[in-house]
């Protein structure tokens, strides 16, 4: 599996852009959501699941991830005027 273009952290809530191509060769991203949390046996794990406190935070993630690929698009958009 290839590593995400770009990661947005906060606190133990990480969004994650991924780039992927389609099979007639376009190109589009996606958009991982998880929560990082150590175990009692202090090993860290991972959840796609949110208590209610976590939901502020995932906003922000998701959030910075849009607008990135916002200001990215409009990036590639005027290279190519």
């Amino acid at each position: 599996m290839s590593a995400p273009v770009k990661k947005f952290a906060v606190g133990g809530i990480q969004a994650a852009v991924w780039q992927n191509e389609s099979k007639e060769g376009a190109q589009f991203n996606t958009i991982s959501l998880d929560r990082r949390y150590k175990a009692k046996d202090n090993e860290w794990k991972s959840s796609n699941s949110f208590k209610m406190n976590d939901l502020p935070k995932a906003i922000l993630a998701l959030q910075k991830a849009y607008e990135y690929l916002a200001l990215k698009s409009i990036e590639e958009n005027t290279a190519t005027l």
